[in-house]
This record gives C-alpha cells, sequence and structure tokens, in this order.
C-alpha cells in the first residue's frame, strides 16, 4: 500500500491590521475543534499566533495568524487514497467564511495553493533553473539507473512525451524539438558537407536532425552509455534510430570523455566547421573562481575553439533568461579565451523547460587584414 502525505494551503489576506489576532483565533478555533484535533497555541506579544491542530488520524493543520493582516493555514492529511482531500476543502471554506464574518468585507485576497503531494511512487517536481517549483503531469517512471556518473531517469509526461532527467536535472523531453533547432543554429547553417563535432548529446536529438541535412562527419563524444541506452529505447521520437549503431554512413559516437578527445584533436590539428557544446548549461552559481564548473566551462571553450576551424561556429546552450547575472559572468569568460570570440544569443522557449532558455552562437573574431 502506497500512503501518500498532501499539503494543502491557503492564505487570506485582510485590508487592516489584526489589532485584536485573540479575537480572530477565538473566532476560528471551533473549526478545528469540531474535527476532535488536539490544539497548541504560540503566542508572541508582537507577532501574533501560532496555533498547531493533530487528529489521531496523522493529519496536523498549522493555523499563523501575523499582526499585520495575513492569516496562513496549512493542514495535511494522511491516508492511502487521498479521500481526505473533500475534507480539507470543506475545512478551508469553513475558515474564509469565517474570516469574512470576522472583518465584514475587509478581506483583500484570498489564495489557495494545489496539494504538494509527498511519497508517491512518482515524483512530479522538479525545479526550474532560477529555483521555481514545478508540478509536471507525470504518470510513469520509464527508465531510472545509476551509472558512474549521474542518476539517469526517463519519466513519462502527459504532455510533453518522455522526458530525460539527469541527477534532477530536466534535460530534455520528446516535445522539446526547438532546444534542438536551436542549439543548431535555428535553422540558418548549412550542415551539407560539413565536419561538426557534438560535445555530450547523449539523447540522440542532435545527432538525429543533423544526420538529415547530410554532413560529411558528425563526431558525438558522449560520456555515459547508460544515458546513450536509455535514450535509444524510451527517447525514439527525439534520436529516431541513430543510436541503434555507434557508427553510420556520416557519423561515429565515442563512449568517453570529450576532454582528452578535445586534447588529442587538438595535438592532431583536426578543425571541424561546427562544434555543439551540450554537456552543461552555464553555472547558476556567481563565484567563477571558486566553482570548479566555470573552470570546466572555461576548459571545454579554450580546447572548442582550439579545434574550430577560423570560419567555423560554436553553438552551445546558456541557461534560464532570468539569471541574468550569471548569463553576464559567462560573457565575460568569452573574453578571456587563448583566442578572441564574437558571440550572438537568442531566447527559445523550451516546452518541457516552462522557462524562456539562452543560446549561444560563439566565432574566432575575423582579423582585419
Amino acid at each position: 500500500m502506497n500512503f501518500l502525505a498532501a499539503s494543502f494551503s491557503c492564505s487570506i489576506w485582510t485590508s487592516e491590521a489584526c489589532t485584536d489576532c485573540n479575537a480572530v483565533l477565538k473566532g476560528l478555533q471551533p473549526i478545528f475543534q469540531q474535527q476532535r484535533m488536539t490544539e497548541t497555541i504560540h503566542s508572541w506579544e508582537d507577532h501574533g499566533y501560532l496555533a498547531t491542530y493533530t487528529n489521531k488520524n496523522g493529519s496536523f493543520a498549522t493555523l499563523r495568524i501575523y499582526p499585520h493582516g495575513l492569516v496562513s493555514v496549512d493542514l495535511q492529511s494522511y491516508n492511502d487514497d487521498m479521500k481526505g482531500r473533500d475534507k480539507i476543502d470543506h475545512i478551508l471554506n469553513k475558515i474564509e467564511e469565517r474570516m469574512k464574518e470576522l472583518f465584514q468585507g475587509s478581506i483583500k485576497r484570498v489564495k489557495r495553493l494545489p496539494a504538494i503531494v509527498r511519497g508517491d511512487a512518482i515524483d512530479r517536481y522538479w525545479p526550474t533553473a532560477d529555483g521555481r517549483l514545478v508540478e509536471y503531469d507525470i504518470d510513469e517512471v520509464v527508465y531510472d539507473e545509476d551509472s558512474s556518473f549521474q542518476n539517469i531517469k526517463i519519466l513519462h509526461s502527459k504532455q510533453f512525451g518522455n522526458i530525460l532527467i539527469l541527477s534532477g536535472d530536466v534535460n530534455l523531453a520528446e516535445s522539446d524539438l526547438a532546444y534542438t533547432k536551436a542549439i543548431m543554429g535555428s535553422g540558418k547553417e548549412d550542415y551539407t558537407g560539413k565536419e561538426v563535432l557534438i560535445l555530450g548529446g547523449g539523447d540522440g536529438g542532435i545527432l538525429y536532425e543533423i544526420v538529415k541535412l547530410k554532413p560529411k562527419m558528425v563526431t558525438m563524444v558522449e560520456i555515459d552509455q547508460l544515458v546513450i541506452d536509455g535514450c535509444r529505447k524510451y527517447m525514439r521520437k527525439t534520436c529516431g534510430d541513430v543510436l541503434d549503431n555507434l557508427k553510420g554512413e556520416c557519423y561515429q559516437v565515442l563512449i568517453e570523455d570529450c576532454i582528452p578527445v578535445l586534447k588529442r584533436y587538438a595535438k592532431e590539428g583536426r578543425k571541424f566547421d561546427y562544434v555543439i557544446n551540450d554537456l552543461t548549461a552555464v553555472p547558476i552559481s556567481t563565484s567563477p573562481e571558486e566553482d570548479s564548473t566555470w573552470e570546466f566551462l572555461r576548459l571545454i571553450l579554450d580546447l572548442s575553439m582550439k579545434v574550430l576551424k577560423q570560419d567555423g561556429k560554436y553553438f552551445t546552450q546558456g541557461n534560464c533568461i532570468n539569471l541574468t547575472e550569471a548569463l553576464t559572468l559567462y560573457e565575460e569568460q568569452l573574453g578571456k579565451l587563448y583566442c578572441p570570440v564574437e558571440f550572438s544569443k537568442e531566447v527559445v522557449c523550451v516546452p518541457s523547460y516552462m522557462e524562456l532558455w539562452v543560446f549561444y552562437t560563439v566565432w574566432k573574431k575575423r582579423t582585419e587584414i
């Protein structure tokens, strides 16, 4: 039996301060007493009341009354079939009605939040890059494996299809062709007869789309075989059949760490028309000197420039458009490479991210003759 805990929240703002918090508490107490809940009250001279109510069935509630006019209620139900929701809705309705009676039309705003469910077999909650919590319509765990590098999940969403999630980070859904197109240059590039290097990209989406465009050769370097295994089986709307074999007429997939590969190519003098970095987003940390992810990012940038043709292009994702400080720091890193570069950026809506995402195009600065 799968026992679930669901948290329900309601906040009520009044247009006037609760000059008598005790009166509000006394007005709401009967609602909880009718449910035969045990009450504990904490009070502060200038900060109102906190009342907790517990029930023998494991459910409980917290009532917080602030002197500036905010009353918040949180209720948690604990059961196996969520039948307690109707009962909680009834309690919240009674609280709203009583508050309207107490304040006689001076209620400014009432806000109820959907229930947050804990303990379910399927995790529906995943954060956006800028720290907001999103509840996805996930109904199935399709794939869940731990590799030497990361946890790999593929979850099914009713809206977005299967979603690849790496160590808690939403990477790509079957709905996210917009991501793949953006990191390839948004349809503005001619890949015919070109040499392309993909760093990462284990979902196969970039490789699948570029192969259609008749390149000379695409080399994809992905460190994690288990990502490829999962996506080959469960992300076929994204990768098609390109991951069925690690070699094709115009592509090869290397299961390796990309840094030694880049260093080897640089030493050999090998050059590419396009380098597509699909390894990681720009770090959220705003301390480049202290964060090892920034060091990794700078190393990848420098090595990529060394294997990029003079007229070639480097494509990569940035991060959420709201992370302006992190994006600015990334652009500052571009000015610290071994060779001068220029860049442009594009903002794209990636469906499963539920936020706007920034993509960069970087190229070597043309020297004046």
